[in-house]
């Protein structure tokens, strides 16, 4: 059986011109056209969200009661670069830097949050356990 390889992911959001500046400055993405809104793009994948005038198709969310998500990106460096990006951003580390396990093995992690209150995590497979 082949592996799935994530796709997409779907947020929702309550500010779009928050989240544009969260996506494409904290965390470097691309914003690209998704039919009548758009999406944010890192590289081959892709973040989807909810906001605004757009609740999505098969499953509207309501941008300011949905607080799930959890999202997990790979930092392309150590954690500490990691953790002084987020500084630079003024975004408070919830939790870590702690050790976990990712798709690539073992990593150190840290947890933060989104401008809605989603949980995004960096993790770092950089040779620095």
């Amino acid at each position: 059986m082949k592996t799935p390889k994530f796709d997409h992911c779907v947020l929702s959001v309550s500010s779009w011109e928050r989240s544009d500046y969260f996506y494409e400055n904290v965390l470097g993405a691309e914003r690209v056209p998704l039919g009548n809104h758009w999406a944010y793009r890192f590289g081959h994948e892709q973040l989807h969200v909810h906001g605004p005038g757009h609740e999505g198709g098969t499953n509207p969310r309501i941008a300011d009661s949905w607080k799930g998500g959890d999202l997990c990106f790979s930092w392309p460096g150590s954690i500490e670069d990691a953790i002084a990006h987020l500084a630079l951003h003024r975004i408070p580390i919830e939790v870590g830097p702690v050790k976990r396990i990712g798709c690539r093995g073992e990593g150190r992690s840290v947890y933060f949050r989104d401008p809605d209150g989603s949980l995004l995590e960096f993790i770092s497979y950089a040779n620095d356990l």
